[in-house]
């Protein structure tokens, strides 16, 4: 990542939407953006490979499911934060992840301009891909501050969206019970 080049471009729209950039309040505030982005980007190239690389022996196959995981993200059209909660399902094929490698999964994907229903693709394909899992059902509820602070600005608005892979997908009450699950 550039960090030069970011803040040039953070001083370049404060004096474009006509700010002092030079006032005390805003003298460092193109360097805290720039690091600010380093770390709400840091997803960028990355994939969850890593995290869903170590795996534990399972022979049974029930469903597993890990629910209210937070995270934050940027929408890719505006560059403002969208947050909420992702829920995972799957179905392991002998082998599961650890608990915290599901949530680094949702982290890692979150970390970079995103869409909420690309973010949900990819944390479904990385558990079937990495977990080689018989299926996977990630829903994900976000709050957009492009739809609370600007356009429609309707706070409190929360956006649902859910894929399902494999077992999931094929098997209706087995998606059910996963909704269940996951209280919805």
């Amino acid at each position: 990542m550039d960090q030069e080049k970011i803040k040039k471009a953070v001083r370049m729209i404060l004096e474009a939407i006509g700010e002092d950039v030079d006032r005390e309040g805003l003298l460092e505030t193109p360097d805290r953006v720039a690091r600010m982005y380093a770390e709400v980007f840091q997803g960028l190239g990355q994939t969850a490979e890593k995290h869903l690389s170590k795996t534990f022996e399972f022979v049974d196959e029930n469903m597993v499911v890990e629910k209210d995981i937070p995270f934050y993200s940027m929408c890719e059209h505006h560059l403002l934060p969208f947050w909420g909660k992702a829920h995972i399902a799957y179905i392991p094929n002998q082998r599961v992840a650890g608990l915290s490698k599901l949530v680094r999964t949702v982290d890692v994907y979150s970390k970079k301009p995103q869409l909420q229903e690309r973010l949900n693709q990819e944390v479904a394909d990385a558990i079937m891909k990495y977990l080689k899992a018989k299926g996977a059902l990630v829903v994900i509820e976000a709050e957009h501050m492009c739809m609370s602070m600007r356009g429609a600005k309707s706070v409190g608005t929360k956006t649902v969206t859910s894929v399902s892979l494999g077992a999931f997908k094929e098997d209706l009450d087995l998606r059910n019970e996963a909704y269940r699950l996951m209280d919805y």
